[in-house]
Formats: structure tokens, C-alpha cells, sequence
């Protein structure tokens, strides 16, 4: 506990640096509340440019600095398009409430659980989508939408954890992709910043999506 509670401070002082704590999406503790910045124990040579540390224990941190400016790219990116042309995608349980909110409140489609092969790439299918661009929860077990856009050259954003390599990923956003917490508050950020990109909204007082509206109850998931 009291190497935790070292590390949470020495994050807090990173984020503290200069205004950036002011400047960020939402409060610097929301982030660690959620372990966003929570790695895995291997990670890529592409992820590393993204990690803060290393604990004892080789799980990696990531820079909860970089983790806002690449969800602000990304909210930006995707204001680009209209509603009706994004498409998100998660298989992890723990993504399948955040995907399905995230399309509710901008109007995005949203496919969750397992993705039917030729969805992208089959005009007969019955299931098939012609989004202009995709984000996906994580590019192992998102690789058939994946795959699938990079055959229909659909631009793809990705949640990329430290072990993820982001080949044919157009954007990645380093982060948590496996916590509930976690890509409740990627999806729930993403949603509130692209509505204030498209000026849906003013500001985030208009959201009327709470942070616990996205979170994938623990009940449901341990049935999935």
C-alpha cells in the first residue's frame, strides 16, 4: 500500500507540472481513480514512448498526461465525421455497456461481443456496415474489425494497453483497455468531447451522461 500510495503521488506531481492538471479533459484523481494509467507487464517498443514507469513488479504505468492529449486527438478526429459514420467496436465484456453508451449518446453505431466476419467487407451480408471510421476496444480481441477495415480502408482509433502492437492502427489511444472503470471513462470522455467538437453541446454541463451511466455492472459481466 505504501509503495501504491508513492507511486499515486509521484503521478499527481507529473500531472501537477506547470497548468496541466487545469488543462485536463477531467480531474488528474478521476483518471487514477480509475486506473486508467494501469499497464500490463509486457509491453511493445511502440507503447513505450506513452509508459511514465515501471513498478518492482514490471507493470507498466502509463503517462496520464499523454493518455488526455491523445483523447483529445481522438475526439477531434472523430468530430470530422457525422454520427452515422462511426462505428465502435468491443468484444472484452467490460467494454460492451461503454460501446453500447457511447452510441447512444452521440449517435454512433455500436457492435459488441463478437463481430460477425464480412461486416466491413461483405455487401451480402446481412449485418453489413459502411462506417468511414472505427474505433475498437483492443486490437487482439477487435482483430476481425480490425482486419476488415484496413481491407475497406477505414481509418481505425484504437485503446491500446502496453502489450498491444498498433499494426494498421491510425490513432492509438495508450491506455487501460481491459478495466471497467477504465474504458467506462475513455467512452464517456470520447462521447462528451466529440458532442462539444461537433457543438452538439456547449459545455460539460450539458452531457447528461454520468460517468456511472458507462460502467459495465459487475453482475453482467461475470454472466457474459
Amino acid at each position: 500500500m505504501a509503495e501504491k500510495g508513492k507511486e499515486v503521488q509521484q503521478v499527481q506531481q507529473q500531472g501537477n507540472s506547470g497548468d496541466t492538471q487545469q488543462d485536463m479533459l477531467v480531474p488528474l484523481n478521476t483518471y487514477l481513480a480509475a486506473g486508467i494509467h494501469i499497464g500490463m507487464r509486457f509491453r511493445v517498443k511502440y507503447m513505450k514512448k506513452f509508459i511514465y514507469k515501471v513498478r518492482p513488479n514490471r507493470i507498466c504505468v502509463f503517462d496520464v498526461q499523454k493518455i488526455d492529449e491523445r483523447l483529445r486527438i481522438a475526439a477531434k478526429f472523430l468530430a470530422k465525421y457525422k454520427p452515422e459514420d462511426i462505428l465502435v467496436v468491443g468484444r472484452k465484456p467490460n467494454s460492451h455497456k461503454p460501446v453500447v453508451k457511447f452510441a447512444e449518446a452521440t449517435g454512433a453505431k455500436a457492435v459488441y461481443g463478437r463481430f460477425m466476419p464480412g461486416a466491413l467487407t461483405n455487401p451480402y451480408q446481412e449485418v453489413y456496415l459502411e462506417p468511414k471510421i472505427v474505433v475498437i476496444t483492443d486490437p487482439i480481441a477487435d482483430r476481425q474489425a480490425l482486419e476488415e477495415a484496413v481491407k475497406s480502408n477505414i481509418p481505425v482509433i484504437a485503446l491500446c494497453d502496453s502489450f498491444n502492437h498498433p499494426s494498421n492502427v491510425d490513432l492509438v489511444i495508450p491506455c487501460n483497455n481491459k478495466g471497467r472503470k477504465s474504458l467506462a471513462l475513455i467512452y464517456w470522455i470520447l462521447a462528451r468531447e466529440y458532442l462539444k467538437e461537433r457543438g452538439t453541446i456547449k459545455g460539460d454541463a450539458e452531457f447528461k451522461y454520468s460517468l456511472d451511466d458507462f460502467i459495465m455492472p459487475v453482475e453482467q459481466h461475470q454472466n457474459e
